[in-house]
């Protein structure tokens, strides 16, 4: 078997495996396969176009189509829905997650000690209205406070006053939300992955994850306390390096272009399946 043979059976192993927890998700929602489908044609076409074109030259219909194999007509359909982007907006998110983030870090909204103060909803310098003006536009500050307070992430004490619960936007309820983070965590993991697969000798990105089998049930609640507690920890001391750098090399480097960078930490477990089932 040639190599090329071999990376194509194994691109369609891996795609049935990462393929598997998103249809269990699917059928859970009640999305059938033909949903599914225009969505992945949709996908298809959209990538052809913007990381396939051919340099010096403009991206065409006609490219599009011989790259997905979908017909020009098909393909002419799909480029002019916009249904797909609209859908996967995730604006709301990053203003909610940028008030949080501008209270977590922001000097002005802070005590003598570095802690972030509760804070008056519209009233003073320092109410939650001029929070969310300097870090949310046009947002009205009650829309936001209303989503926050629904997330979890603020809470509203006897005094009327605001209390900052955590500087992470974590929906606790609402699947619309807890659904638009699936689609930008996962799409962050599978980039990371694409982008080592082809640049990894030059230019590698961190992407590792530690893991036990036949692991005793009973040990699990006290792994996942650690777990959480010291992800927390590096994560927020990351957050403070980047906080640090951001402000500090804008200056410097005003002519480079911006960026989105991170680092994503996730916790998984799931039963072992019986040798014996492997087997039938």
């Amino acid at each position: 078997m040639d190599a090329e043979n071999r990376i194509h059976i194994a691109v369609n192993a891996a795609v049935l495996k990462l393929l598997r927890p998103l249809c269990r998700l699917l059928l859970r929602h009640h999305v059938p396969f033909a949903a599914f489908e225009e969505l992945a044609k949709h996908t298809y076409v959209q990538v052809a176009l913007d990381d396939f074109g051919i340099p010096g030259k403009k991206p065409t219909l006609s490219r599009a189509s011989i790259l997905t194999g979908l017909t020009r007509k098909d393909v002419q359909r799909l480029v002019a829905d916009t249904a797909p982007e609209r859908a996967a907006s995730d604006e709301g998110y990053n203003r909610a997650a940028r008030v949080l983030t501008g209270w977590a870090r922001d000097a002005e909204f802070h005590d003598e000690h570095g802690t972030p103060l509760a804070l008056d909803p519209l009233e003073g310098q320092r109410s939650f209205a001029v929070l969310v003006r300097r870090y949310s536009g046009d947002m009205p500050a009650r829309a936001v406070l209303d989503e926050l307070l629904r997330v979890g992430s603020v809470r509203q004490r006897d005094d009327q006053k605001l209390e900052l619960v955590t500087s992470g936007y974590v929906p606790r309820s609402g699947e619309t939300e807890k659904l638009g983070i699936l689609g930008s965590d996962v799409a962050d993991l599978i980039s990371t992955i694409d982008h080592n697969l082809q640049r990894a000798d030059t230019d590698p990105r961190f992407q590792r994850k530690v893991m036990y089998t036949d692991y005793p049930a009973s040990e699990l609640p006290a792994f996942r306390k650690l777990s959480s507690a010291q992800a927390q920890e590096l994560l927020e001391k990351f957050d403070r390096w980047l906080a640090v750098h951001e402000k500090s090399d804008k200056t410097d480097h005003s002519s480079q272009p911006a960026m989105r960078v991170g680092v994503g930490i996730y916790y998984f477990e799931e039963p072992m399946v019986p040798s014996h089932r492997k087997e039938q």
